[in-house]
């Protein structure tokens, strides 16, 4: 038994047709695949998105009895599941509820002509779940039977920017921290590899570092400090209504390129004050990417022991503030460094302090 990867991750949606044209419009993701009650998804409609080795499966209840419905009425549009990559579905699944898991759907096989895939699905943290997907050497259909995948692209484009998912970003209400590393370890045998106190002003939030001993998957989890002043982390799970996904971080093989195409595409990213840059060379050395290319727009250089580093958050566009993406671009790091996260959550503050005092009520605009 092995967990691999972060195989997919399925977003809950109002809307998954409005919810891909804009990632496809924006980030420059492709239509690979849609289904619905007339290919074996019960009230339901799903799109799937792909780059490189991306897959987003977006998900809109046909009912409000849905569980895509139920999840979208108490937390908005947001990631409700992230797919495991698995060398044995039915063990992992075994294993993940011996480990305190709670099974959500027994193993099963999907067949369709040449391709058979194996799910299972078993509980994570707050309303998020895991599925556990056994995949047949040589690739197939992403779920065969469900999903109409005809239009599919033949293969990755030159265009494409971004290439695979590097983490989940997870916001945790205060006290469940060492709780949630524990399960992981136990359920999942991931390993704690990071760990961190940031400051961002009069805020404070403790952030662990999970991740699966084949380095496929990996989960920041963040808790607030409470004897702090409330900020950001306290936001998204008021605003989210309890734990969550607050941001997925996507890899890219030159940020630069990504961060000027995206942004010309309509994405908007967190600020950086100029002084950063001042400071940098004093406290990095030298760096693989020119400053003056990265003052202009924004993006956040570090290092540990393997390499650099390169992140920018993008602004969120979702109606409550809470989930937004992440770009990053590995220069041989393979953890994060010291000083980009409390640089990363210092400009997510500057964009919130915008927005902190509206009150989110019925009939208050934002």
């Amino acid at each position: 038994m092995q967990i691999l990867d972060t195989d997919h991750i399925e977003m809950y949606v109002g809307d998954a047709r409005a919810a891909a044209e804009q990632l496809c419009a924006s980030y420059g993701f492709h239509v690979h695949g849609q289904g619905g009650p007339e290919t074996g998804l019960a009230g339901q409609r799903s799109v799937l998105l792909g780059q490189r080795d991306i897959r987003i499966l977006l998900t809109s209840g046909l009912s409000s009895g849905h569980r895509a419905s139920r999840y979208v009425a108490k937390h908005g549009d947001g990631v409700a599941v992230v797919a495991f990559g698995c060398t044995d579905a039915e063990a992992t699944f075994a294993a993940a509820v011996d480990g305190g898991a709670t099974p959500i759907e027994a193993p099963r096989r999907l067949e369709s002509g040449d391709s058979s895939v194996v799910v299972a699905e078993v509980s994570g943290f707050g309303d998020v779940t895991h599925r556990l997907v056994q995949r047949a050497p040589g690739g197939g259909a992403f779920l065969p039977g469900l999903l109409d995948t005809s239009m599919a692209p033949d293969g990755p484009s030159d265009d494409d920017l971004l290439h695979a998912i590097d983490h989940a970003a997870v916001c945790l209400p205060a006290g469940e921290l060492e709780a949630t590393v524990a399960f992981y370890r136990r359920a999942f045998g991931f390993d704690m590899i990071f760990e961190e106190y940031i400051e961002v002003g009069e805020q404070g939030m403790q952030s662990q570092v999970v991740q699966s001993p084949s380095g496929g998957v990996t989960f920041t989890l963040i808790q607030p400090d409470i004897s702090r002043r409330a900020g950001q982390i306290d936001d998204f799970l008021a605003w989210h209504e309890g734990a969550g996904v607050q941001h997925m971080a996507f890899s890219t093989h030159d940020i630069v390129a990504a961060v000027r195409t995206l942004g010309a595409r309509g994405v908007e990213f967190a600020q950086t004050p100029s002084s950063y840059y001042d400071m940098l060379g004093a406290r990095l050395g030298e760096v693989d990417v020119p400053v003056e290319d990265l003052r202009p727009i924004g993006i956040l250089v570090d290092r540990d022991h393997w390499g650099q580093m390169y992140q920018i958050f993008a602004k969120s566009t979702h109606i409550r503030r809470t989930y937004f993406n992440e770009l990053i671009d590995r220069h041989g790091a393979r953890t994060f460094g010291t000083s980009n996260i409390p640089a990363l959550y210092a400009a997510k503050e500057r964009e919130l302090a915008a927005v902190r005092n509206t009150t989110f009520s019925e009939g208050t605009a934002l």
